[in-house]
């Protein structure tokens, strides 16, 4: 049997999206998560905190979401744990272009309180399914 997500790095700047973040993950799914508001504390949390899944807002004031996950890659290579992104956004092409730069997913906001831990246990599950299908099309 596959290990249950548990521990989830949640960047997010704007409080009021985060407290509803955070009660959806630790007492709607009852998930331990880790809770920064700017990059650089993302960044310096992630050695600390050892998350599972990354969940970042893409816009913020310091530094993109993106950017941070692109960091954090350089430093630790492929055992960076995947990322989903969090935004308004909701065009297709944003969420293509988060997808091609290495994105497990994209929810937009608003989301669902009551359903985000399961949507983000059910993408996490897939990962591995994902992986594979991309190393047999780099093959290719």
């Amino acid at each position: 049997m596959e290990k249950e997500l548990t521990k989830i790095l949640y960047l997010e700047d704007d409080m009021s999206i985060a407290e509803i973040g955070q009660m959806a993950l630790v007492d709607v799914a009852g998930m331990t998560v880790r809770h920064c508001t700017t990059a650089k504390d993302a960044i310096e949390q992630y050695d600390l905190f050892q998350p599972e899944l990354l969940l970042f807002d893409y816009m913020l004031p310091d530094m993109d979401g993106l950017s941070t996950f692109k960091l954090l890659q350089e430093k630790h290579g492929d055992g960076v744990a995947p990322v989903i992104f969090m935004t308004g956004k909701s065009q297709p092409q944003d969420r293509e272009h988060y997808m091609a730069e290495g994105a497990l997913s994209v929810i937009i906001k608003p989301f669902d309180t009551f359903t985000l831990g399961e949507k983000l246990t059910a993408l996490w599950r897939q990962r591995k399914h994902r992986s594979r299908y991309t190393d047999q099309r780099k093959a290719s």
